[in-house]
């Protein structure tokens, strides 16, 4: 098969579209014709060896968004499945002990991922345990379905399950012009909350805006404070979901009403940050909830969500698998409005 790999750190030059073995799925797997797949922030900061997931290991295939065909199935899987098309759950928890991604599921320890820490969606076959498979409506593009791992499961389960969305609340989402943050501003909206968004270019807050945001705001803005509190008669936001990290957090315990939380969900901006007074997270009784990993359960009922639901994912572009070295440079240089995904 062929497949962009890549077999040392380094910028998007490092990436090499060439042949690579097709992948060998156990008794309990499937063989999957990749037609989309999308690409994600792990897939850089892996490249470029800024992080790496424990088991990691070279040379290495991304894409944790993984939609396509299954054309092979393990001789302990259905036949029917042959021909159906699917969605992978990338996360290895749970997987059946004649599957070849056995003794990966340890959340806190030795977690395999599809894309992270095993071969992903970055080639023109892949890999999956049949038990992480979910199908793909007939009328869905494949595009549509690439989109939804890992940005819109991430989401969900954030704002829902952490978070504990309610209706008539209002969240302030931060980084607006990312896919997971425009995927939040939707599923916020569908539970019936107020959304304001956070973006630093005019572009993305028209985006964020048009996606149904009631405000997006400039977080550089020295009034920010003061535009939220305006928009929420004094009292502050529910909740904050942040993906970003970095120096935003003070100013978002600051946004919160009492009782409020904020669910970190992410650190693109920084993995460092400072909280300007301690003082007003316990005054004001603010929780801070780390989102973790989300289960196998959770990733059902997202897709069931979405794929039940007219929920438009923000496509930046379609680029050729070959060409994935421009797609990761295009993300890495902050020039994309949405998912960039590539097609082998």
């Amino acid at each position: 098969m062929q497949a962009l790999q890549y077999s040392r750190h380094g910028d998007p030059r490092v990436l090499q579209h060439e042949h690579a073995p097709d992948p060998q799925p156990g008794p309990g797997d499937v063989l999957i014709k990749v037609q989309a797949t999308g690409v994600n922030r792990l897939d850089i900061v892996q490249r470029n060896g800024w992080y790496t997931l424990p088991g990691f290991q070279l040379p290495h295939i991304a894409g944790m968004d993984i939609t396509g065909e299954v054309v092979e199935v393990g001789d302990a899987v259905a036949r029917s499945l042959c021909g159906q098309r699917v969605v992978v759950d990338p996360a290895l928890t749970g997987v059946a002990s004649n599957s070849c991604f056995a003794g990966w599921g340890d959340v806190y320890g030795r977690l395999g991922i599809l894309g992270g820490t095993h071969p992903g969606g970055y080639a023109e076959l892949c890999a999956a345990p049949a038990s992480h498979l979910y199908l793909v409506p007939d009328a869905m593009p494949a595009t549509t379905a690439g989109a939804f791992a890992t940005v819109w499961v991430t989401a969900f389960h954030s704002l829902t399950e952490i978070g504990e969305l309610q209706d008539g609340e209002t969240v302030l989402i931060t980084g607006a012009g990312a896919s997971l943050a425009m995927a939040a501003i939707q599923l916020a909206q569908h539970r019936g909350a107020t959304v304001i968004a956070l973006a630093r270019t005019p572009t993305k807050r028209q985006r964020a805006t048009e996606l149904g945001a009631v405000a997006a705001l400039d977080p550089a803005d020295a009034n920010l404070l003061a535009q939220i509190g305006a928009l929420t008669d004094g009292r502050g936001v529910d909740m904050v979901l942040d993906h970003v990290g970095g120096a935003g957090w003070s100013d978002a315990i600051s946004a919160l009403a009492p009782g409020g939380r904020l669910v970190s969900c992410g650190n693109s901006g920084g993995d460092n940050t400072t909280i300007d007074s301690i003082g007003a997270v316990f005054h004001k009784r603010i929780r801070i909830l780390g989102a973790g990993l989300y289960t196998r359960a959770t990733f059902g009922r997202a897709w069931e969500i979405y794929a039940q639901n007219a929920f438009a994912p923000c496509i930046d572009s379609q680029v050729a698998l070959a060409k994935g070295s421009d797609a990761q440079q295009k993300m890495e240089q902050g020039e994309h409005l949405g998912k960039l995904m590539l097609i082998p």
